[in-house]
């Protein structure tokens, strides 16, 4: 990402010669670049008062930046003269509401079907984040005053958007086919049937009724005018690797679109390498665009934990800080789970109130026993085409209990290793068989599998 005064002079370099189109004579380029750079002052400053702080790294970035375009104003300014003179706080508005520079090239476009105002927009974006990332430590009220004015912005284009009328400008480009339409949401009960299918989490699949239960009622009271609680719908999924917490995932964003909560219902699935960014500043963008992605859906943070395993100066912080601000204000556009082992869950949310209180509920699910993985394995053995003597379900069940239970258990992932391994041992056993039956070739038998004890 680029910092302030890279930012600034990709904004003025790309709107100069728009405005230059625009202007009626004797406007000059140099009268159009500074507007135009004055409206990135205007911005930066905006975006900067955010958090009520003005950081003397802000103030110098401020000054470096700005300072060779605005000599009267800024040029060799302090921190201290710039605070003295009160400009960052004046112009501390300014991100309120839409610009007049703004407004005229959205009406343009509105008109003409040009896009220059998102010319506008990404570029200042560019320069609110570059503000956000200034100082050490993120500022969650300036991340936060970044999000409502591209909130502000994207619904203002969205507003006026229209097919261009004939002009003299080259024509918009040709409109790209509107996205298939949706799929209609699933039944809730064909849903819970399918919940009720899974292999064994019998605890887990009452959680997941109580929760959808809930939210029944409540959309319930809502079309009545009744008083609705409200309620976190974000949830911590705690337990060992392959205990079904990604699958129980997907169908519990399926259920919240089957009730209107949320309308596309889909689930995006990350981790700390999916969210955490190496340089200072950077990893906040990336927790928003995951959000972006995930907007009316559910996103799952696998491995949630490892966000705070770095130390105090670690980005994971970073992350954790732009999570908990982004799970409060769009609580109503995306659901977050938050997964990985029971301890190191636990030790996550109590570690943090903010979390603490925005993941109020956790749902375990715990490791499978031996007739759950075996049954798992029925299962994958049907799908890929085998089957089972009652030897080898036997020596199956016979090794899932005899496997250790301890902290990173594999469960179902077990159950597909040992599918796997005595479908390779088979095709060992079956090269030395000239012209095997298609018996031999579908049947794993019990010399096919691990003995009790025996690793993968």
């Amino acid at each position: 990402m680029a910092g302030l005064q890279d930012a600034t002079t990709s904004f003025v370099d790309a709107l100069t010669p728009v405005l230059e189109r625009l202007a009626p004579p004797p406007t000059t380029a140099r009268q159009l670049r500074r507007d135009v750079v004055l409206e990135a002052f205007n911005l930066a400053c905006g975006f900067l008062a955010a958090d009520g702080r003005q950081t003397d790294d802000e103030l110098w970035e401020l000054a470096a930046a700005f300072g060779p375009h605005l000599d009267s104003e800024i040029g060799g300014a302090t921190p201290t003269d710039i605070r003295r003179s009160g400009v960052v706080d004046r112009l501390a508005l300014s991100i309120d509401a839409p610009s007049a520079m703004f407004e005229l090239l959205a009406d343009l476009d509105a008109r003409k079907g040009t896009k220059h105002a998102r010319t506008y927009y990404d570029g200042a974006l560019e320069i609110g984040f570059a503000v956000v990332a200034i100082d050490v430590h993120t500022s969650v009220d300036e991340l936060a005053a970044v999000e409502a004015w591209r909130g502000r912005l994207l619904a203002r284009m969205q507003g006026t958007a229209s097919s261009p009328t004939p002009a003299a400008e080259p024509a918009a480009e040709p409109p790209t086919e509107p996205p298939p339409p949706q799929e209609p949401p699933e039944p809730l009960e064909d849903l819970l049937a399918e919940l009720d299918a899974l292999v064994g989490l019998t605890t887990v699949k009452r959680e997941v009724r109580l929760v959808a239960d809930l939210t029944r009622v409540q959309q319930l009271r809502r079309e009545r005018d009744l008083p609705v609680l409200d309620q976190s719908r974000h949830l911590v999924f705690s337990g060992n690797p392959g205990t079904g917490k990604s699958t129980v995932a997907r169908l519990l964003a399926r259920i919240h679109r089957s009730l209107g909560v949320l309308d596309k219902g889909h689930l995006v699935e990350t981790d700390r390498a999916g969210l955490v960014a190496g340089f200072v500043g950077q990893t906040a963008t990336k927790v928003v665009a995951v959000f972006d992605e995930a907007d009316q859906g559910t996103l799952i943070i696998d491995e949630a934990y490892s966000l705070i395993r770095g130390g105090d100066n670690d980005f994971g912080r970073e992350a954790i800080d732009t999570i908990v601000k982004l799970v409060e204000d769009r609580r109503d556009r995306v659901i977050v789970i938050m997964a990985g082992y029971p301890d190191e869950m636990a030790e996550l949310v109590a570690a943090n109130p903010g979390l603490r209180s925005r993941f109020p509920k956790t749902i375990h699910f715990p490791d499978y026993s031996g007739e759950e993985l075996l049954a798992i394995l029925e299962t994958l053995v049907k799908k890929g085409g085998y089957e089972l003597t009652d030897e080898a379900k036997a020596r199956a069940k016979a090794w899932f209990d005899a496997v250790p239970r301890e902290h990173g258990f594999g469960n179902g992932r077990a159950a597909r290793n040992l599918f796997e391994a005595a479908v390779a041992r088979q095709a060992t056993r079956l090269a030395g068989v000239e012209v095997p039956t298609d018996e031999q070739l579908v049947t794993l038998e019990e010399i096919d599998f691990l003995v009790p004890g025996e690793p993968l």
